[in-house]
């Protein structure tokens, strides 16, 4: 691992023991690997959070809708709303594809969950709140995503906000390439031609 990654990942707090599937490290394999150890203070919050603002639009607070919430705040890394569907019917709940879509637009609106467009039409979702704000790097050829944080890219941010006098609330950074198991298995290939 190079000096940069080792950075990158002690800037992301995943220095030290981070699961493979959060930091630099992450990447979009979606398995029951992908759950992560529930933080119940956090959960207890995105709750609050999330109640109120079905209050504040008049909307039902159903079983459903809290199951879902939970099984996001449950998973670690990016997934995308059939994985979520899957997910919970492996584990028995009785959720409709339908109510999953909505919940998620609900979760987006409320900033609970994050979602992304990756350069594919399928879009990707990942819970945001309390979570540190990153960037990611997408392989073009297996679809891998690989977040990473970088110090420097907040302090762009903020000079450019400062030049232009504007308020930044968040940004979105991807970048997309070939990673090195693509690129290993490419050069494989070229050699046995």
């Amino acid at each position: 691992m190079s000096k940069f990654q080792t950075d990158l990942i002690d800037e992301a707090g995943q220095g030290g023991g981070g699961s493979s599937e959060t930091g630099y490290a992450a990447k979009h394999t979606p398995s029951p690997a992908s759950e992560a150890p529930l933080n119940t203070d956090k959960l207890d919050e995105v709750r609050k959070l999330f109640t109120a603002h079905l209050e504040n639009k008049g909307l039902r607070k159903t079983g459903e809708r809290y199951a879902i919430l939970e099984e996001i705040y449950a998973r670690s890394g990016h997934f995308d709303v059939d994985e979520l569907y899957a997910g919970m019917k492996e584990r028995g709940l009785q959720v409709s594809r339908a109510t999953v879509y909505n919940t998620l637009d609900l979760l987006v609106e409320q900033g609970l969950v994050s979602k992304h467009q990756f350069g594919r039409n399928l879009a990707q979702y990942e819970k945001s709140y309390g979570y540190r704000q990153h960037d990611h790097v997408i392989c073009t050829e297996c679809h891998k995503v690989v977040e990473f944080c970088d110090p420097r890219i907040h302090g762009i941010q903020t000079m450019v906000g400062d030049l232009l006098n504007f308020h930044i609330l968040h940004h979105s950074l991807n970048l997309y390439g070939i990673c090195g198991d693509c690129r290993a298995q490419a050069a494989a290939r070229n050699s046995h031609a």
